[in-house]
């Protein structure tokens, strides 16, 4: 059964896949995969720019969005008109000569990944360009998102050919339990940044070492500040509570209660060596 694999690492936010998709659908009429979807107000991928942190420590990531295809389906077993079917290869399809416009799959989707077409009456989603792959496979093995992907950020095959990428990614919304089959690897994570500097020398302070404590677990994170006398944290768990130490020869400073509720920048601290 098919995948999505999404390395966001070496997403650079180009849109490339979002146009493709739209290159694909607008203005075409697909049936029975799907009738043409709006030029406006409707994302079949869709990227999301999520930035974080505080100036000058701030990060920007690229999330591209879909359908996730799901194995455990809610639109499946809430749409009353069977229009919404699950491919032998793994693609969840909406039928759109069958469905009715009732919207219950828009409402029972817990991705955000369905929209509706007010002119056409009709519900709309990612299809994984079957319509493509099913009448043309060797010239079009992959969706055009994916094709169309100048990083290789956007992957799609065989999920026994992206077993080792599973086995290290991560689903973005698996709190709702419905089994997706869109995988993602390097999904942003808290971190936590500074500056140190000498407020005597006014100096930045190259090579300290800092320990971040979890307070809740004891697990500890080293950094060492930089050339510039910044330091950097990521990968951490939400809402956790940490302490930071710094030392530089026999001096040393400690931060307590650092919560990574948000991407935090602590700006500059002084820490005076003399």
């Amino acid at each position: 059964m098919k995948v999505f694999a999404i390395d966001l690492s070496v997403c650079n936010g180009c849109y490339c896949c979002q146009i493709a998709c739209k290159d694909e659908h607008v203005a075409n009429d697909w049936t029975p995969y799907a009738k043409p979807q709006p030029d406006t107000g409707q994302f079949w991928i869709g990227i999301t720019e999520l930035v974080r942190g505080q100036v000058p420590k701030v990060k920007v990531s690229y999330i591209p969005k879909m359908c996730h295809h799901c194995d455990d389906a809610p639109c499946i077993a809430q749409c009353e008109v069977g229009a919404i079917v699950k491919r032998d290869d793994g693609i969840v399809l909406i039928e759109p000569d069958k469905c009715v416009g009732c919207k219950l799959c828009a409402d029972a989707c817990p991705h955000d990944a369905i929209f509706f077409n007010e002119q056409l009456n009709i519900a709309q989603k990612c299809t994984g360009c079957s319509h493509l792959r099913d009448n043309d496979p060797d010239e079009w093995p992959v969706p055009r998102c994916v094709d169309q992907c100048p990083t290789d950020a956007l992957r799609f095959g065989e999920e026994e050919e992206f077993a080792d990428f599973i086995k290290q990614a991560e689903l973005l919304n698996p709190g709702a339990g419905t089994k997706s089959r869109v995988y993602y690897k390097h999904l942003p994570k808290k971190f936590v940044a500074g500056t140190i500097y000498d407020p005597k020398e006014k100096e930045v302070i190259i090579g300290a070492k800092c320990t971040l404590k979890d307070n809740q677990s004891g697990e500890t994170f080293k950094a060492e500040t930089d050339n510039f006398g910044d330091f950097w944290f990521r990968g951490l768990k939400d809402d956790r509570s940490f302490t930071l130490t710094m030392k530089k020869g026999k001096k040393s400073l400690v931060i307590d209660d650092i919560v990574t509720d948000k991407d935090l920048s602590l700006g500059d601290i002084p820490m005076p060596l003399k």
